[in-house]
């Protein structure tokens, strides 16, 4: 009855721990959408603002240029009528003294002079300006051509609104790829007309990892990687590190100054072989760091003082605590005397696995392969005994470049690669090592597999650091039909 009582228990306490996490992220989307709303109030005050100035300085430029026009016409017309009025004054001023002259000769009463008087008044009327002078004004006060009328502008300036959003794209998953630990992502537009909400300029495009495909909405916005200007309908995401079970995508268009509400979003499948090594099974004299192996010679005996003292201690009594049973077991796990070598955390049971080395500049000797954890023992070597298979590559005294198994070498004619890429396909038993930089097969066995695997690794003189999370790579098709025939040390 306790039993059943304590499982319904543990039951409701699974449900509100997962209503826990779902509430903590809800309220951090609560308030990332609160400070992104302030923010983005702020921008698009400040744009509409921005938008505000130039129009009216758009305003102000044009009124200026149109009042120009208008006080050139007026100026031209100015001059050509006070022109006009100084020559009018002028020959009114000589029309009025030869009219005042003539006048004064009809008094005179002598005929000789008389004579002469009206000879000179004949010669002057003739070449009188008065009577070569137009009397009509040569510009008319009329400027009705330069009559506005901005109705229609005022008009359009009352439709000025905000510009409309563009709709949600749809990511077309049949087209997404994900290869080679890069995802290309697809999406339609939403297909509305341009003048609905004015052109689509870019797209934007957000991602996250995640365990989980039934809580797509569930993380807040920060936790979100961007990638803007997005001017095609289509985007790569390259150079990822596949160690969580799916990636989530979402995309969202942006016309001139308005980016749309996200697409729905949608998880794309990332599974890929991710582990790390097991520091309690490395050799006293390898130094493990994140995913990077170095040889520290440090005498083959006493190199630990600490675990020397969880041993001393453990000796003096006869049931060990559980921190003292924890030094025990790293004790007989950890590889000792000349089996320099260091496993991977994570076992393979089945399916198709790939991971690279890459070895550090100064390094002189190591081994890479898999192995049965059962079959190595602690001073045992990769390549020694039934259950292990490795390549081994050394530049100590010379180069040299080998196939290991069961205690037998097949020396390889192949320059010692800077990056080796390890595929295990353990259901069809085939185990490839590949020249990852070319790429080129270096050298395949055929195993058929028994036991779970452990990625193995030795170290001498140096050092070297893998890479994980990595898909196969699709280069790996063009080699593992054309190569389940190459000789192998397993048979």
């Amino acid at each position: 009855m306790m039993d059943t009582q304590k499982e319904a228990l543990c039951r409701i306490i699974s449900t509100l721990a997962n209503k826990n996490e779902e509430l903590h992220n809800f309220l951090e989307t609560v308030d990332n959408t609160l400070t992104g709303l302030q923010e983005e109030s702020c921008n698009v005050t400040t744009e509409l603002e921005a938008e505000l100035e130039q129009l009216s300085s758009a305003l102000a430029e044009k009124g200026a240029e149109l009042h120009d026009v208008i006080k050139e016409e007026k100026h031209r017309k100015e001059a050509e009528l006070q022109k006009q009025e100084a020559e009018g004054r002028a020959a009114l001023l000589s029309c009025e003294q030869l009219l005042h002259f003539a006048n004064h000769t009809l008094t005179i009463t002598n005929e000789e002079e008389f004579i002469q008087a009206a000879k000179q008044i004949k010669e002057r009327v003739t070449m009188a300006a008065a009577f070569r002078l137009t009397t009509r004004p040569l510009v008319s006060e009329n400027m009705s051509k330069f009559t506005v009328d901005f109705s229609s502008e005022r008009a359009g300036l009352m439709r000025l609104h905000f510009l409309p959003v563009p709709r949600a794209p749809e990511i077309d998953v049949s087209i997404c790829v994900t290869r080679d630990n890069s995802i290309v992502v697809a999406w339609q537009p939403s297909g509305e007309a341009d003048g609905d909400s004015g052109p689509i300029k870019r797209y934007e495009l957000e991602y996250r990892k995640t365990n989980r495909d039934d809580s797509l909405r569930a993380a807040g916005d920060a936790c979100w990687e961007k990638i803007h200007d997005i001017r095609e309908t289509h985007v790569t995401i390259s150079g990822l590190k596949f160690d969580s079970r799916f990636v989530v995508v979402r995309v969202r268009a942006r016309n001139k100054a308005a980016a749309g509400e996200f697409s729905e979003p949608v998880a794309m499948e990332t599974r890929a072989f991710n582990f790390g090594f097991d520091a309690v099974t490395a050799h006293a004299e390898l130094k493990v760091e994140g995913d990077t192996v170095t040889w520290e010679p440090q005498g083959v005996k006493g190199h630990d003082p600490r675990l020397r003292g969880k041993e001393s201690r453990s000796s003096r009594s006869a049931t060990p605590s559980p921190n003292k049973t924890a030094a025990s077991r790293a004790g007989r796990e950890r590889f000792a005397g000349e089996s320099y070598t260091v496993l991977g955390d994570q076992e393979i049971t089945g399916g198709c696995h790939y991971w690279e080395l890459r070895p550090l500049a100064d390094w002189k000797s190591f081994s890479v392969g898999v192995a049965y954890r059962a079959s190595l023992g602690r001073f045992d070597q990769l390549g020694k005994s039934a259950g292990s298979w490795c390549l081994h590559a050394s530049q100590w005294l010379q180069s040299s470049l080998a196939a290991k198994h069961n205690n037998k070498a097949k020396p390889l004619d192949w320059p010692l690669p800077q990056r080796i890429g390890i595929y295990c396909d353990y259901d069809n038993g085939d185990l490839s090592f590949m020249d990852a930089t070319r790429p080129r097969l270096i050298h395949a066995f055929k195993i058929k597999f028994s036991q779970p695997l452990l990625p193995a690794f030795t170290v001498w003189c140096g050092g070297i650091t893998i890479t994980t999370g990595l898909q196969v790579p699709s280069f790996m098709g063009n080699f593992l039909s054309n190569n389940r025939s190459l000789s192998n040390l397993s048979q």
